[in-house]
């Protein structure tokens, strides 16, 4: 069955940055994409960005669907290529990458605040995320939080380290960008939305949409959240200080569309 994206639903993404979809991945592709974790926890493929710390372990990795059947088919065939599509009313839609987040039970430790888009190489409006729940996910075990409305404050904040790990020990550091506020130490002053997540629903949300989640405080469930970017007619591709290094591609020109063999085409073109 397909999954129609309302209308009041792209209202809410246009202008909270962020709403909650519900039933929008089925079981099947919920079992499989299950199955397809446990395989990159067990042989990590080359992106892995996983950490331990003193309150637990995070499993972390990207790019998974240029290695894995299963992770390919919901980044391709599945309902979320037309979902971007129509919250974005585009010519054509992009996959710009997938990423899988892991908090294992008793990982206490929080995901800080940030907005995603000064991590990419690309410059556009038409960037969105698709956060796929594979477990239940409450304010208990670190569902994602999110500052309303701030996609639309035009606010780059310097990409930073979110855990140890051997992947990197710092970004670079980019003149044009500014310190994110210490938004947990004084919450009341920003409008922080939520929602609890069953399997298979899913936080859709603007890449400049400030968010974080909290820690994994269950002794007994673990929350994995397993995501799917996508961009549309207005991106392209840009180099600057600060850029996750994977996803930078010297195949493409600054300036130039993503269409590519790393960044495909999927609706349109």
């Amino acid at each position: 069955m397909s999954y129609t994206v309302s209308q009041s639903d792209i209202d809410a993404f246009n202008e909270d940055g962020v709403v909650a979809l519900r039933g929008v991945i089925n079981p099947d592709q919920l079992e499989k994409l299950s199955a397809a974790v446990e395989d990159d926890i067990r042989e990590p493929g080359p992106f892995y960005h996983g950490y331990e710390s003193e309150e637990g372990m995070f499993h972390g990795n990207l790019r998974l669907w240029e290695t894995h059947p299963s992770f390919r088919e919901i980044c391709i065939n599945s309902e979320l290529p037309s979902i971007a599509h129509a919250v974005f009313g585009s010519k054509k839609i992009n996959l710009l990458y997938d990423q899988l987040f892991v908090k294992e039970a008793s990982m206490g430790q929080r995901t800080r605040w940030h907005n995603d888009q000064p991590y990419w190489p690309i410059r556009g409006w038409q960037v969105l995320s698709l956060w796929i729940a594979l477990d239940k996910t409450t304010a208990e075990n670190g569902r994602l939080e999110f500052v309303r409305g701030s996609h639309r404050w035009d606010r780059w904040f310097q990409p930073e380290t979110f855990g140890k790990t051997g992947t990197i020990s710092q970004y670079e550091r980019n003149p044009d960008f500014e310190d994110i506020p210490d938004i947990e130490a004084d919450r009341a002053s920003y409008d922080i939305v939520s929602w609890d997540l069953e399997p298979g629903d899913v936080y859709l949300f603007h890449a400049m949409t400030v968010h974080g989640a909290g820690g994994n405080t269950l002794s007994n469930r673990r929350r994995r959240g397993y995501t799917v970017r996508y961009i549309g007619d207005d991106v392209v591709y840009d180099v600057r200080p600060g850029l996750s290094q994977p996803l930078v591609y010297d195949k493409l020109v600054p300036g130039q569309p993503m269409d590519s063999d790393r960044y495909p085409v999927l609706i349109g073109g």
